[in-house]
């Protein structure tokens, strides 16, 4: 058996975290999502729309994932690699390079991210919507 693991925030879910789990399912037969605690995010100086326990289950009800687990600091992968005898640790192309020291554990994969979506950009346009209401009501 073939496990992949990768990690994220996972806010607003949409379909680029879709295809990022699908694509990382079809690199092997089991697939963890490590999910970032609202504590973590807080020490990376990211909010979140979503509590953490709701990403949690929106994760854990979608068909490519079969196992999800917290991801509560940086140092956390290179444990679970171990931990869950992982073949392959995937994450968006967006951090190429940040993960490389991974490779002495098992293969590391950086994905093309899915061109003009993403959390980020979906919550700089509500911010942009909620001012202009703001300006116009």
């Amino acid at each position: 058996m073939k496990t992949i693991i990768t990690y994220g925030t996972f806010d607003l879910f949409h379909i680029g975290h879709v295809n990022l789990l699908k694509r990382a399912k079809s690199l092997g037969d089991h697939l963890i999502v490590g999910v970032s605690t609202d504590e973590f995010n807080q020490s990376k100086g990211k909010s979140t729309l979503i509590p953490f326990e709701h990403r949690m289950a929106i994760l854990e009800s979608c068909r490519y994932v079969d196992t999800v687990i917290p991801e509560e600091n940086w140092a956390q992968k290179a444990d679970d690699i171990k931990k869950y005898k992982v073949d392959t640790f995937v994450i968006g192309d967006d951090w190429l390079g940040q993960f490389d020291e991974l490779k002495a554990q098992c293969n590391v994969v950086y994905l093309s991210r899915t061109k003009q979506i993403s959390s980020s950009s979906i919550k700089q346009a509500l911010q942009l919507l909620s001012q202009l209401d703001k300006e116009l009501g």
